[in-house]
C-alpha cells in the first residue's frame, strides 16, 4: 500500500512536469510519444534497486541502476518545485492584473498575444530545464564531497572542570548503501580519527541494506578511535535493514549499542551520563524497541551532566521531561535539498542547529552522507564536535 501511494504521488508529479513542460512545446506526435515514454521509464527507474534490493540483488549492475535512478528522481524532483513554484508565481501575477482590468473598468480582455505568451511560457520552461541541471550539478558536489567539520559550543549548567572541553565527535545518517560504499566510509573514519575525539557518537541510518550486502563498506569503522568509547542507536533505516543483524554486526565493529540504555564515563571526579534510546518509530517494528528517554537512565546514580543519542529530534519532548541536560540528534539530513526542507520542517520540532528546549539543549545534525538523491542544497554534509564547556 506504502508503494502504491508513492508511485500513485509521483506519478501526479512527474506528469505534471509533462503537461507544463512537453505539452507547451507543441512538439511532433513521434517526438511527443518520445518524451511521455522517457518519462515513464524515468518514473520507473529510482524503484528498480530498491525492488532488486528487497530482493536481496547484489552487483555492479545494480549500484549503476541506482546511481542513475536516483540522479533521476533528484532532478525531477527539483524540476517539479521550479516548475510549481513558477505556474504559482504566474497565477498570482495574472489574478492580480485581472482585479486592475475589473477595478479599472476595463473589459477584461487578455491584451497578450496567445503565440507571445507562448513563446515566453516556452523560454521559461528552457530557463527552468537549464537552472535545474546547474542546481543538480552543485548539489551533486556538494553531496559527494568530504563532509564539513562543525564545532558546537555546549554550555552545561555547573559542569565540573574535568568534564569542561570534554569533546563529542558525531557521525549521522550515513546511509551506506548502492551510491555510498566504503571509500567514503573510510574517509569520514579518518576525518573522525584525526579531530582525536573523547568519545564518538553514530546517531542512526547507518546502512539501506543487509549486513551481507554492505559488510565490506562499513568495516572501516572498526578503525574508529576514542578513548571513551564509540557509540551507535539506531535509526529507522536500521529498521528497514534488519535491526537485529546489524545492532551484531556495529556491536562486532566495536560500538557500544544503547538500546534504551546509559553508560556512565569517568573522567577525573567527573561523571558524564552517556544514554541512548532507539529510534522514535521503533517501537512500530517491535515492542522491545519502543523509544523510551525515561527508561534510558533508569538506575543511573548521581552524575554532573547527562546526554541523550536520540535519532530522530521528535524525542526532544520526552527527554525534556526526563530531565537530561544534552540531546544529540540527526535524522532530517537539514532537508538535504528544496523541497525536502519543508517536509522536514512540518515533521520534525528542529531541523538543523542548535536550540534550546525548555531546560534542555538539543543539537540536529545535517548528517554526514545522504539519502536518495546525490544532491545535497543548502544543508552540507556535517561531521559533528560537540564541545562541552560549563554554563
Amino acid at each position: 500500500m506504502f508503494f502504491l501511494v508513492v508511485i500513485v504521488v509521483l506519478a501526479l508529479m512527474y506528469g505534471y512536469v509533462g503537461w507544463r513542460l512537453i505539452v507547451p512545446a507543441a512538439f511532433s506526435m513521434p517526438v511527443n510519444l518520445l518524451l511521455w515514454g522517457l518519462l515513464v521509464i524515468l518514473l520507473v527507474l529510482p524503484f528498480i534497486p530498491v525492488i532488486m534490493r528487497f530482493n536481496a540483488v547484489e552487483g555492479s549492475a545494480v549500484d549503476i541502476t541506482a546511481w542513475a535512478g536516483y540522479l533521476s528522481f533528484g532532478f525531477f524532483t527539483l524540476l517539479f518545485a521550479l516548475v510549481l513554484t513558477r505556474d504559482v508565481a504566474v497565477l498570482l501575477v495574472d489574478g492580480i492584473g485581472k482585479l486592475i482590468h475589473l477595478a479599472s473598468g476595463a473589459d477584461g480582455t487578455d491584451i497578450a498575444d496567445a503565440q507571445r505568451r507562448l513563446f515566453v511560457m516556452n523560454s521559461i520552461n528552457v530557463g527552468i530545464l537549464g537552472l535545474t541541471g546547474g542546481l543538480m550539478g552543485y548539489g551533486m558536489f556538494e553531496a559527494l564531497r568530504r563532509p564539513r567539520v562543525v564545532e558546537i559550543t555546549v554550555p552545561v549548567r555547573d559542569l565540573p572542570g574535568d568534564l569542561v572541553g570534554f569533546r563529542i565527535v558525531q557521525i549521522s545518517d550515513i546511509h551506506v548503501s548502492h551510491t555510498v560504499k566504503r571509500p567514503f566510509v573510510q574517509t569520514v573514519v579518518e576525518m573522525v580519527n584525526e579531530l582525536k575525539p573523547d568519545l564518538v557518537a553514530l546517531t542512526g541510518d547507518l546502512v539501506d541494506g543487509s549486513v551481507r550486502q554492505l559488510r565490506d563498506d562499513v568495516a572501516p569503522l572498526a578503525d574508529l578511535k576514542a578513548p571513551h568509547g564509540c557509540f551507535f542507536i539506531t535509526g529507522n533505516h536500521e529498521y528497514y535493514s534488519g535491526v537485529q543483524p546489524w545492532l551484531d554486526e556495529t556491536a562486532r565493529l566495536g560500538f557500544t549499542v544503547l538500546l534504551n540504555e546509559h553508560r556512565i564515563i569517568q573522567r577525573g571526579e567527573a561523571r558524564l551520563l552517556v544514554a541512548g534510546v532507539t529510534d522514535y518509530s521503533g517501537g512500530q517494528f517491535s515492542t522491545d524497541h519502543v523509544s523510551d528517554p525515561h527508561k534510558a537512565r533508569a538506575g543511573a546514580s548521581d552524575c554532573d551532566a547527562s546526554i541523550l543519542l536520540a535519532h530522530q529530534p521528535k524525542s526532544i519532548f520526552e527527554a525534556a521531561r526526563a530531565g537530561y541536560d544534552y540531546v544529540i540528534s540527526g535524522h532530517t539530513h537539514g532537508g538535504q535539498y528544496f523541497p525536502y526542507h519543508v517536509l522536514a520542517s512540518m515533521a520534525q520540532p528542529y531541523i538543523s542547529g542548535l536550540h534550546r528546549h525548555d531546560s534542555t539543549l538539543i543539537y540536529v545534525s545535517r548528517g554526514t552522507g545522504y539519502w536518495g538523491p546525490q544532491i545535497r542544497i543548502g544543508a552540507p554534509s556535517e561531521i559533528t564536535i560537540h564541545r562541552l564547556v560549563s554554563a
